[in-house]
C-alpha cells in the first residue's frame, strides 16, 4: 500500500533585483513608504534630540 503523493507548498514570490516583488502595485509601496516614515522620523528625532542634550551635558 503506497501513501499518496503530496504536494510541496506553493513557494513565495521571490522579489527582482530592484527588490520588487511581483504583482506588488504602488498602493503596496506607498504602504511601504508611509510605514518607513511612521517609525523613521519619530527615530530621526529622537536621536537628534539624545545629541543635543549629550553635547549639553558633556560641553557644559
Amino acid at each position: 500500500m503506497s501513501t499518496p503523493s503530496v504536494p510541496p507548498p506553493p513557494t513565495p514570490p521571490v522579489p527582482d533585483a530592484g527588490g520588487a516583488v511581483p504583482g506588488a502595485g504602488s498602493g503596496r509601496r506607498a504602504l511601504v513608504v508611509f510605514s518607513w516614515l511612521w517609525v523613521g522620523l519619530p527615530l530621526a528625532y529622537g536621536i537628534y534630540e539624545l545629541v543635543r542634550k549629550a553635547t549639553q551635558l558633556f560641553t557644559g
